[in-house]
């Protein structure tokens, strides 16, 4: 009996952490944000995105309320230079998942009003090409948080 309620507390845990969305044929896992420190501007959001359908789809824009506006950004190596370039979508094949995280696809969320803090849930809406628009909520991690540490603390 014992062995049976810990599971049921661990599963329970588990949902309690995770936070999936999905809009047609695709699914958002954990979205996220790190916290930006003092007057900082700028900030990026991060997601996996992974469409079960057969037909290929992209997510072609983002918008939160707590920024003046949001892009889809791609870092590039510009001779040993990393630089970040927006980009008019990020295709999601059939079959196929995309992570967006630090160093590789990202939304940049340009012109904050106001700084992200830990702990934090922003409200985004993401618009799919054929899938259409999803509404998620982009948890706040600690600045400088990783895709493998987001998502590890209390209330996520």
């Amino acid at each position: 009996m014992k062995r049976l309620l810990a599971l049921a507390l661990f599963a329970a845990a588990s949902l309690a952490h995770a936070h999936g969305y999905a809009v047609g044929e695709l699914k958002i896992d954990h979205p996220w944000a790190r916290a930006t420190p003092g007057a900082v501007k700028n900030g990026a959001a991060y997601l996996t995105v992974s469409n079960t359908g057969k037909q290929a789809d992209r997510l072609v824009a983002a918008s939160v309320d707590v920024a003046d506006h949001a892009e889809l950004h791609t870092h590039l190596n510009d001779n040993g230079v990393m630089k970040m370039r927006q980009i008019p979508d990020i295709p999601v094949e059939a079959g196929a998942t995309v992570k967006l995280q630090p160093g590789g696809l990202h939304i940049m969320l340009m012109d904050l009003k106001q700084p992200l803090k830990e702990g934090d849930k922003i409200p985004m809406t993401l618009r799919f090409e054929k899938a259409g628009e999803v509404k998620v909520d982009v948890h706040v991690d600690k600045v400088g948080a990783m895709p493998a540490a987001a998502g590890a603390h209390a209330g996520h």
